[in-house]
């Protein structure tokens, strides 16, 4: 049974909160066994609170979890929800009476243990309560411990998961950063977040999102050298400004034996990847660093690089979460052992220097940070054994692009150029939409913590020519990377077209005035973009106003709408498209 530790908590407190009386409200430490010597601080400095434990006694306390404040309100069911998960394919919007999971639970799919009267949220979340002010609770670093918000009818709980580690006698921790702030404008308040979040995480930087080519959407895991080729011939005569070729999950003889050539390509990857390089584009490549499968000669020949279970042993990933979507369960390699340090640092160079890659697609990063393994550092959090891992990666990469993908979004911060922002996409409405919510939500990020990947822009098929206009749409709100993921080989003309019109990348995301995603504006220095969408079923007319006076014009159709201060748009079922302003 767990304890609750006597504590003593300080901080300084100034105005009231608004809506919410976060500053005011009680706090707890779980430990696993019972102590009286444990002392929280905290000290807040506006909008901003670090908070300090400390051990007091003279024996070694194991912590579970920091609870920094206990929150009570009232706010109706009907007030907004968005929060973050700690794996990229997680998201919540909804309300706070019926919160909706935009993709995977965390609970059912990755097996993340939570409180079982509680829906949790992970690093940040918003509430607007109806005609009320956005509300904003977030942690700004996550250099150790990972911050997480317990939502329960009438309360939200703020808790630091601290995975049972021992505090010694003496010893002190500084726990991540806690924002909490309220505004009229959301985009502002989450615009704040972000420089925060970069300061204690200096971001890599990238001087634009790049724009390529994908395998994976038109050819999956069955891709030939012709087919890259067929597509790179395309590419140099039809669209140059796709300058990364990427080959993705396929190439491998088997999960984690990256440096090892499979049948694919005739045996010959690095061969396509020079060929890439000849035609003076750059190549990039799929790698999943952090798993391996039982039949890789990775894990027959170095068991010991892994992390461990109870007994001893590797932990099979199907134990305590997804076992992965192909031959699994995987195995998670202990990123706070510095022998899988170098082999990370190893695998990578070998890559940018022997291969010529420029560009990396990181899959299946969540596991590097997976619970309920035991580490080769007892003092490291799965946190910290992700990050020392990815420092290693970004060592050996050089100076390449590192997009992370199925990752742990806040232990991510300062660690990627690139950062997936949804699901994979597909040839269907259902996912058109899908994946376009996930990624809209998460425009605040781009340009800022990093650039924003929103999957590849899929435009051949037998969908509606207003749903293409849509997912068009869509990518060109996200602001970020640009990667078709079409055989261009094929690709009708009227699809290439519209595919030239969203290159090159702007590297400006979107923003909306509220959750309900129907207008975005990006403001560029030359033009300003209005992508409008139409997410229902019926067609629809939506009224915009133009932020600035100029010629409005349909990017897609090439109407004019004249010199306009407000526009009628009217769009079909499952319609998006974008105004362009000059």
């Amino acid at each position: 049974m767990l304890r609750y530790a006597a504590l003593i908590f300080a901080l300084s407190l100034s105005h009231a909160a608004p809506a919410l009386d976060v500053w005011k409200a009680k706090s707890e430490v779980r430990t696993v066994e019972p102590s009286t010597a444990l002392k929280l601080t905290g000290t807040r400095k506006g909008d901003l609170y670090q908070s300090r434990l400390t051990n007091t006694g003279t024996t070694p306390v194991h912590i579970k979890e920091v609870s920094l404040f206990q929150i009570a309100h009232d706010l109706p069911d009907s007030t907004a929800l968005y929060g973050e998960s700690f794996q990229m394919l997680s998201q919540t919007a909804g309300t706070l009476g019926k919160p909706l999971d935009l993709a995977y639970d965390e609970l059912k799919h990755y097996k993340i243990p939570q409180p079982a009267d509680a829906k949790v949220l992970t690093g940040m979340m918003t509430l607007t309560p109806p005609g009320g002010e956005t509300m904003l609770l977030a942690f700004t670093s996550c250099k150790r411990f990972n911050g997480r918000f317990f939502l329960r009818p009438k309360s939200i709980e703020v808790v630091l998961d601290t995975e049972g580690l021992a505090l010694a006698p003496g010893e002190s921790w500084d726990l991540e950063e806690f924002t909490f702030a309220a505004g009229p404008n959301r985009a502002a308040l989450l615009s704040k977040l972000a420089a925060r979040i970069d300061q204690n995480h200096p971001p890599l930087r990238f001087p634009t999102p790049p724009a390529g080519w994908c395998s994976w959407y038109c050819f999956g895991a069955r891709v030939t050298a012709k087919n890259v080729m067929d597509n790179l011939g395309a590419i140099v005569k039809d669209a140059p400004q796709l300058k990364y070729v990427q080959l993705d999950d396929g190439y491998q003889p088997a999960m984690g034996d990256w440096l090892e050539t499979g049948n694919a390509f005739g045996g010959d990857v690095q061969g396509v990847l020079q060929a890439i390089r000849k035609q003076g584009f750059e190549p990039a490549i799929w790698v999943a660093p952090f798993i391996a499968e039982a039949g890789s000669h990775l894990f027959q020949q170095h068991p010991d690089w892994f992390m461990k279970g109870e007994d001893g042993k590797p932990l099979p990933a199907d134990k305590v979460t997804f076992q992965g979507w192909r031959h699994g369960p995987w195995y998670a390699l202990d990123g706070t052992n510095p022998e899988v340090q170098k082999h990370l640092e190893n695998v990578f160079r070998t890559m940018r220097e022997k291969w010529g890659v420029t560009y990396f697609k990181l899959d299946a990063n969540f596991w590097g940070a997976m619970h309920g393994g035991i580490l080769s550092d007892p003092k490291a959090t799965r946190i910290e054994a992700y990050r020392r891992g990815m420092q290693a990666i970004l060592r050996g990469a050089q100076d390449s692009f590192i997009l992370g993908c199925n990752h742990p979004i806040w232990a991510s911060f300062g660690l990627i150029h690139g950062s997936r922002s949804s699901g994979d996409i597909s040839r269907r409405w259902a996912t058109f939409s899908t994946v376009a919510r996930q990624n809209l939500y998460r425009n605040w990020q781009n340009g800022k913590l990093w650039w924003n990947d929103p999957d590849a822009i899929t435009l051949s098929g037998k969908m509606l020519p207003e749903e293409y206009r849509f997912h068009a749409s869509a990518v060109m709100a996200s602001g970020g990377l640009i990667l078709s993921g079409d055989d261009l080989s094929t690709l009708p003309g009227d699809r290439l077209a519209m595919l030239k019109k969203l290159l090159p990348p702007t590297g400006v995301a979107a923003e909306f005035t509220d959750e309900n995603l129907k207008i975005g504006v990006v403001k560029l220095k030359d033009r300003t973009l209005l992508c409008v969408f139409n997410w229902d079923n019926e067609p629809a007319k939506i009224n915009v106003a133009m932020p600035r006076a100029g010629e409005v014009t349909d990017l897609w159709t090439g109407e004019s709408y004249g010199k306009q201060s407000a526009v009628e748009v009217p769009l079909k079922a499952h319609e998006g498209t974008v105004l362009v302003v000059r």
